[in-house]
């Protein structure tokens, strides 16, 4: 009897087990974040670890709030997703507008007139009937034809969470009329836009307009309003033509004004939106503008909580458009064109979830759940293997994974920069040339970028990082200051080099040969990473391979900034993204009026150089072409030879991305590129499923260690059940 019991129970719990690993194979995934039901949908699962402070587009100016309104908005113009070099073309414009010139009489002028004759540029934007805007309750009219929720009550406000809880939403078409309501919103004192300092150099009547709102804003303010109607307001350089038609008025010649036509900043804004979200009574529910965006993309937001997640749905009113049909070399091959002219988008919501730690996101990207991801440096190791020429591969363990790389050299620059109104650093004489040319030399920034960078990036050999118009490649594109051209690769000159050039600077071994002192140089910087000493310890080893010695003044950013605007500064390190693709965006940091001391500007190295300056004002307003490309070639060798920067690093981007992700092509100037990918959400499941199996055999080997432990117990516990009672027991 009791073997039988005892047989009973361990057969018990080997089924318990068994069922256990059965389960194991069939179930989906226990450590899914989503929910089941979205297990074979069509989402794009990815991460932000940084909540966004602004999702206006005519204050937002950061890449993490970008990537949500960059797909929500549409400006007139994009950029190609697979062309290079990076070309606009029309998105809800019909075409990219050509300036027509006038000089100051306002005679029409050629094309190719020179910029000092021409006094203003005027853009015609037509834009393209029928485009129509998200379902939204700020359009939503009653039978009567007046706005439904325009004029909510505290009551009927304090029950929304977001203005999605509204039951009745509408929309209307897109014209001409927001992009002229947006471009003057520009200028509204209480959106704060980053760019209405700049615009309002170029845009005619902008910086008047401003004054004017400023004015009205007070008056509506102190009478209890929150909304100005800017329809009410003239702005003298931008004309409404028709509905569909408006013009821009530009002073002198400014060709980059078309790439401000791609960015967020220039998108429509109807008025209908900004009047709802006015509201008093939203505001105090953050139910605003700044957080719940209004467009015509192909995307809009449904799910705003920037704590743990937001989430893109299909625009059900999105006007449609079609992947492009023809790419740059190579791109047909792989397989970037198989979707040609078939309608966007493909993905019907976009989940962002927040993740502020490194680790926990790259686990999810390995367990399928992110499907694409950059490398963080703690990753680097595990996922990539650089080899003794630079190239670089997956590991082993990734490639089994069918995880794909991609690269792409950043329209980046970081530099070390010389403050050129220093006494010692700067100057364009020859002293401070070869000064700064022997410590160009010296800087091993290949070997910066592997130690500090995983060898994510290349030495910068000039102003215009590559994928610029400008930029050359090979033996034509190297600084020869710095580098020599020998077996087919640029090779940094010989320290010998260097340290002849110190000497003949009149430091000869790193002592002023006028004083007999040891040079001391000074570099400014601001600190407070881990690695910060490390990097800093770096530079100071850098500088003493000439016997300069180099002090670090470490201060809080606020304090570094002002020694920048004061010309403190000795030596420091600065950089610079592309606002767009020309060459005027890096060139100008290197533009004498630009200096920041001087002039506010962005040349942080207040470098000025009367023939660069001569030849910068003719370049800027050509347009790409040989003789453009023969200017740019002559300022490029005037800065290498003048050396006010130590060229410093253009930075590669690293991607993962899964298999079942398809279209996927680094733009680095484009951010509306969610509509162009596609995902195989069947494959992404049972990949899920292999790669997140339970691992439950310790559970089997529990339950039967448990079960013949308790099995003797149960055993002597029913024996002692079916004893027969003593006799006389009782009463």
């Amino acid at each position: 009897m009791e073997e039988a019991l005892q047989r009973g129970w361990r057969g018990r719990a080997a089924a318990l087990a068994a069922l256990a690993l059965a389960a194991a194979g069939c179930a989906e995934p226990w450590n899914n974040p989503y929910p089941a039901r979205e297990a074979r949908a069509n989402i794009y699962y990815t991460d932000f670890q940084e909540r966004p402070k602004h999702l206006d587009p005519a204050r937002s100016y950061s890449s993490n709030e970008y990537a949500i309104i960059a797909n929500v908005y549409e400006p007139p113009l994009q950029y190609h997703y697979l062309k290079r070099p990076y070309t606009l073309v029309p998105l809800t414009a019909e075409a990219v507008p050509k300036p027509r010139l006038y000089d100051a009489r306002g005679r029409r002028l050629p094309d190719d007139a020179p910029a000092a004759q021409v006094a203003e540029s005027v853009y015609e934007i037509r834009i393209r009937p029928g485009i129509r805007y998200q379902p939204h309750p700020a359009f939503a009219r009653g039978p009567d034809g007046r706005f439904l929720y325009h004029h909510l009550t505290a009551r009927e406000a304090a029950r929304l969470r977001s203005p999605y809880d509204l039951p009745v939403r509408a929309t209307r078409e897109l014209t001409a009329a927001d992009y002229v309501y947006q471009i003057k919103r520009l200028a509204h004192p209480a959106v704060a836009s980053p760019i209405y300092g700049l615009m309002s150099e170029h845009i005619v009547g902008l910086r008047e307009l401003g004054r004017r709102l400023e004015a009205a804003w007070r008056e509506a303010r102190a009478r209890g309003e929150r909304w100005l109607d800017l329809r009410r307001f003239a702005l003298a350089g931008v004309e409404l033509v028709d509905r569909y038609t408006f013009r821009v008025r530009i002073r002198g010649h400014y060709p980059q004004f078309v790439y401000w036509l791609a960015m967020p900043f220039f998108a429509p804004m109807p008025w209908e939106a900004e009047r709802f979200y006015a509201q008093g009574v939203l505001a105090e529910r953050n139910i605003v503008l700044d957080w719940f965006p209004v467009g015509t993309g192909p995307y809009m937001l449904t799910v705003n909580n920037p704590n743990r997640r937001m989430v893109l749905e299909r625009n059900p009113e999105f006007h449609g458009e079609r992947y492009p049909a023809e790419g740059a070399p190579g791109d047909h091959a792989a397989g970037l064109l198989a979707d040609a002219g078939r309608p966007l988008p493909f993905i019907d919501r976009v989940v962002f979830s927040l993740e502020r730690e490194e680790i926990p996101r790259w686990n999810k990207f390995l367990q399928g759940y992110y499907d694409m991801s950059g490398i963080s440096e703690d990753a680097f190791d595990q996922a990539v293997r650089v080899g003794a020429g630079g190239e670089v591969s997956l590991t082993p363990a990734l490639r089994a994974k069918g995880i794909r790389l991609q690269t792409a050299v950043l329209a980046s620059v970081y530099y070390l920069g010389f403050n050129m109104l220093d006494p010692v650093v700067g100057g364009l004489d020859e002293r401070g040339r070869k000064l700064r040319r022997a410590i160009s030399i010296a800087l091993d920034y290949e070997e910066y970028i592997s130690i500090f960078m995983n060898g994510r990036g290349v030495p910068a050999q000039g102003p215009i990082p590559p994928g610029i118009f400008g930029h050359e490649e090979g033996e034509a594109g190297i600084n020869p200051y710095v580098y020599e051209w020998r077996d087919g690769r640029a090779r940094r000159r010989p320290l010998a080099e260097a340290r002849r050039l110190l000497a003949e600077a009149g430091y000869p071994g790193g002592v002023d040969a006028r004083t007999g002192k040891p040079l001391v140089l000074h570099f400014d910087v601001t600190g407070g990473r881990p690695d910060d000493k490390a990097r800093l310890d770096w530079f100071r080893k850098q500088f003493a391979k000439l016997g300069i010695q180099l002090v670090v003044r470490a201060t809080d950013y606020n304090r570094f900034q002002e020694k920048m605007r004061n010309g403190t500064a000795q030596i420091f390190t600065w950089g610079w993204n592309a606002d767009y693709p020309d060459p005027e965006n890096f060139l100008f940091l290197l533009y004498g009026p630009n200096g920041k001391v001087r002039h506010g500007g962005e040349n942080a190295a207040n470098y000025a150089n009367p023939e660069f300056d001569r030849l910068f004002e003719r370049m800027r307003a050509m347009p790409n072409g040989p003789e453009r490309l023969a200017l740019i070639r002559r300022m490029v060798d005037i800065a290498r030879r003048d050396a006010p920067w130590v060229w410093g690093v253009n930075p590669k981007a690293y991607r993962l991305l899964h298999a079942w992700v398809g279209n996927a092509k680094p733009n680095l100037m484009a951010n509306n590129t969610l509509k162009y990918l596609r995902i195989d959400p069947h494959l992404r499941a049972a990949r899920r499923a292999e790669w997140n199996r339970p691992v439950l055999w310790p559970l089997a080997l529990l339950a039967l260690a448990l079960a013949a432990a308790v099995a003797p117990a149960v055993a002597q516990w029913r024996r002692q059940e079916r004893r027969p009672p003593l006799e006389g027991a009782g009463s």
